[in-house]
């Protein structure tokens, strides 16, 4: 499969403020929730309006740049990839995790 691609664009809305900590010594990382809202008629012709739920993920000298610009409310759009994981919970279960890596910011008026 030579050909792959993983790549993700959304436009939406900051759910919090953006978190920023240093990790592995020097590296910056900061997550926000990001909320993405759509609408579309059902079956019976009625609109639908729902709200999809995000966690993205930023590095470095993004990281910072996001953890200025972003808080609760800012409407921006992002390009990154999808990123599989998994950690267990306090309870002992196996928890999967999808988050996306943001490559690119452009934030919104």
């Amino acid at each position: 499969m030579e050909n792959s691609m993983n790549k993700v664009m959304l436009s939406g809305f900051a759910g919090a403020d953006t978190e920023l900590k240093t990790v592995a010594g020097n590296k910056k990382l900061a997550k926000v929730n990001f909320a993405v809202n759509e609408s579309f008629r059902n079956g019976g012709g009625q609109e639908v309006k729902k709200t999809s739920w995000f966690t993205l993920t930023f590095w470095n000298e993004m990281a910072e740049l996001a953890s200025e610009k972003i808080k609760k409310g800012t409407n921006f759009s992002i390009e990154g990839r999808l990123n599989n994981g998994t950690y267990e919970a306090k309870d002992g279960t196996k928890r999967y995790v999808t988050n996306i890596i943001v490559n690119e910011i452009e934030l919104k008026n």
